[in-house]
């Protein structure tokens, strides 16, 4: 019999069109393995809300792989050392495994082919990370000529089928049990919203793209209406590797409507962030543009007010209707509509001059679609300070973006205090019609003008 064959799962749990699996199960017995590496990713090692969504997954996924009488092992600790003690408990030598560009995956592959065979492949986005060049060979920073090159360059690959068979070892390595890793938050079990929104799991995705079959030709005009049920919701399937780009560009490739040409770029655009990390790996944490920071913005470290402020934002409290209702949908489910993401990201950077970062973070813990490259690459795009960004000085006005966008079945979901209120008025409600619902924290003329003279001095 053929040696084992260990499978290296990460951001990649789905048993159809996984390359990696696809090649292990024809060269031999499968050992899938996962291991919960917090270390490696140090600051960035998976938030609260991406822990519930990994727990789900890995428990739809066994299930999977049960039904093909295998199994994944569960080991928590240091990837490479983990992935390691696999081997040599199976004695296998070779390690499959789709490739990652975070810079702690990258980090991890070049290690551990040091120490066995490790077999990469390019599994989780429409190209390759580096495949799309100028004419001169070099990657691109910017995202509209990468755009139209990777077009230019379509189609992706073929889609691969699940295995036909998986055969087993002879022996089984030990494993964790999920539940000891206590992915799930229970003192307090925040995640009851997230639960009512949510189906996690390979087939859950597919269940989504059914439906986005049926309304993607909506998307280019639904996508920016936060009450209307026009967005895909497909991104966490997508981050977590339940579905793959290639999937879904092959399921719509016939598909004439402007609505799946613009989807089909937001696809794009996930590869776009992948090729950006690759090029500055420390993308979420550092500004890519010059200024000085200390004039440019407030930090809720350093003072009670500020940190008041952002706590605000946090909470949904700002007096902003369409903000506090994206922020509200962000805590209770997990996920916010794409449109109001850029509002309320351009409400903290700009209405309250705190540093994306913080925003940054903030969405790392609460997203289940929260991913290392695009959380960075969107973040910076809003702020200015990215290598292709919107230019600081454009402050989205979030009163008239509620207005013009027809938020207010959006707002009245998750804003209930403001429910009563008619569409004339719930986008900016007067005073003495808030109730308990608070007051704006700054207007947004005030705001504006005080952005405006903060980034005019960080230049000087």
């Amino acid at each position: 019999m053929a040696s084992p064959q260990i499978v290296w799962l990460r951001r990649d749990l789905r048993m159809a069109d996984n390359p990696a699996l696809y090649h292990a199960a024809q060269q031999g017995p499968v050992v899938a393995v996962y291991v919960l590496d917090d270390e490696a990713a140090g600051d960035h090692a998976y938030g609260g809300a991406s822990r519930w969504w990994l727990h789900h997954s890995l428990e739809s996924l066994s299930k999977s792989f049960g039904a093909r009488n295998s199994r994944i092992i569960l080991r928590r600790g240091d990837a490479v050392e983990e992935l390691a003690k696999v081997a040599n408990a199976v004695g296998a030598e070779t390690v499959h495994a789709n490739r990652h560009y975070e810079p702690w995956w990258r980090k991890a592959q070049g290690k551990l082919a040091k120490q066995l065979d490790l077999q990469l492949y390019d599994g989780n986005y429409l190209f390759p990370p580096g495949h799309i060049t100028t004419g001169s060979g070099d990657p691109y920073k910017i995202y509209t000529p990468f755009s139209k090159s990777t077009l230019e360059q379509m189609p992706p690959r073929d889609e691969l089928p699940e295995p036909e068979t998986i055969s087993s070892p002879d022996e089984w390595p030990a494993s964790d049990k999920l539940e000891e890793w206590n992915l799930l938050p229970t003192k307090p079990d925040w995640a009851g919203g997230m639960r009512d929104f949510w189906e996690v799991g390979e087939a859950a995705a597919f269940e989504r793209l059914d439906w986005w079959d049926d309304h993607v030709e909506d998307y280019d005009e639904g996508r920016n209406l936060p009450s209307v049920d026009k967005s895909s919701q497909l991104s966490p399937h997508l981050h977590w590797g339940e579905i793959s780009p290639v999937q879904i560009w092959h399921r719509f490739k016939d598909k004439r409507s402007q609505g799946w040409k613009t989807f089909e770029k937001e696809l794009i655009w996930r590869d776009y962030a992948q090729n950006v990390i690759c090029q500055f790996p420390d993308y979420p944490k550092e500004s890519y543009r010059d200024y000085d920071e200390r004039t440019l913005w407030r930090n809720p470290n350093a003072g009670h007010l500020i940190q008041q402020d952002m706590e605000c934002w946090q909470k949904g409290m700002t007096g902003y209707p369409i903000v506090d209702a994206g922020m509200r949908q962000l805590w209770q489910t997990g996920w916010m509509h794409n449109r109001v993401r850029m509002i309320t990201a351009s409400f903290l950077i700009k209405h309250l001059l705190i540093d994306w970062r913080h925003g940054e973070r903030w969405f790392w813990d609460c997203l289940v679609d929260a991913d290392y490259g695009s959380n960075g690459v969107n973040w910076q795009w809003v702020s200015g300070t990215g290598v292709d960004s919107n230019m600081f000085s454009r402050i989205m006005a979030p009163l008239s973006q509620s207005e013009k966008f027809d938020a207010a079945g959006y707002i009245r979901e998750y804003v209930p205090e403001l429910a009563k209120l008619s569409d004339d008025e719930i986008h900016d409600p007067a005073d003495s019609k808030r109730g308990d619902y608070p007051v704006k924290i700054i207007g947004h003329k005030e705001a504006r003008e005080r952005a405006l003279t903060a980034y005019r001095e960080s230049k000087s």
